[in-house]
């Protein structure tokens, strides 16, 4: 199984943060009208991949929405939809599902986040955990439904999704010198240098 349990530093112990990486993704269609239908068994995280550096640059994201979960200040309907705006510099929210959400045309690689916590049913009862969803029931509803390839989480698979001319155009990163001076060849560390400025935007959001 191909889903990984994030461990995300200092949110509560009862919220949990699941995620996988899909390549080459035949039904992103099919993805994005989920999302426009709130169909509610479709509440996750969809990102294009493409526009993710690394392991860290995911998690400044999640870690934001997650604190304005558990401080009742989302932004969006939801935490999953908080972690896609997460992602932008801007306040821009509309920008931010553009840029970072699904594009049927341009999406390819899918990253998806199962963000799972304790909510309130109509009655106002605490749903237990029995109720909510596990790993093995998240991955089976994600591999019936996502048309690809499952691969692991990890800073290479991104890199093979990468697309650094957009993550330079969307973070302003053009011309800086930070990431320009450091050699071609030098994969890794123009990764560091450009995931140490992207998650600078994103920490620096509405200042």
């Amino acid at each position: 199984m191909a889903l990984e349990t994030l461990q995300i530093e200092h949110v509560p112990s009862d919220h949990h943060v699941y995620a996988a990486l899909f390549r080459d993704v035949q039904n992103v269609d099919f993805l994005q009208a989920q999302l426009i239908g709130k169909n509610p068994e479709f509440e996750y995280a969809f990102i294009d991949a493409s526009v993710i550096i690394s392991r860290t640059h995911l998690f400044a994201a999640i870690f934001r929405a997650l604190n304005t979960l558990t401080e009742g200040t989302l932004q969006t309907p939801n935490v999953h939809s908080d972690i896609v705006i997460g992602l932008n510099p801007t306040n821009n929210i509309s920008e931010s599902y553009r840029r970072y959400g699904l594009t049927p045309s341009k999406t390819r690689d899918v990253l998806v986040i199962k963000v799972v916590y304790p909510k309130l049913s109509p009655e106002n009862s605490t749903i237990t955990s029995e109720q909510q969803p596990t790993p093995e029931s998240i991955w089976q509803h994600l591999t019936t439904h996502i048309q690809g390839t499952p691969v692991p989480l990890t800073n290479e698979e991104f890199a093979k999704s990468t697309d650094r001319a957009k993550v330079r155009k969307y973070y302003k990163l053009n011309g800086v010198p930070g990431v320009e001076r450091i050699d071609k060849a030098d994969e890794e560390g123009r990764r560091r240098e450009m995931e140490g400025l992207v998650i600078s935007g994103i920490a620096l959001r509405g200042l």
